[in-house]
């Protein structure tokens, strides 16, 4: 994997947080009603899955 590979990926990834936004959400509204998380870890953790959902979800298109 080179440098345009990667770069191709993280242009895809911004049309793919559509699809990883409800599940970040979901997650930290989750920990934050089972887990007592503060609003900082709460928007975090939203933040985190959802980026890292749609990195993923534009990886595995782009090599697949």
């Amino acid at each position: 994997m080179n440098l345009h590979d990667l770069v191709m990926i993280l242009v895809m990834t911004f049309p793919m947080f559509l699809f990883t936004v409800y599940p970040g959400i979901a997650l930290s509204d989750y920990l934050a009603k089972n887990h007592n998380i503060q609003e900082g870890q709460k928007r975090a953790v939203m933040v985190a899955v959802t980026f890292l959902g749609a990195f993923i979800l534009s990886a595995l298109l782009y090599l697949v």
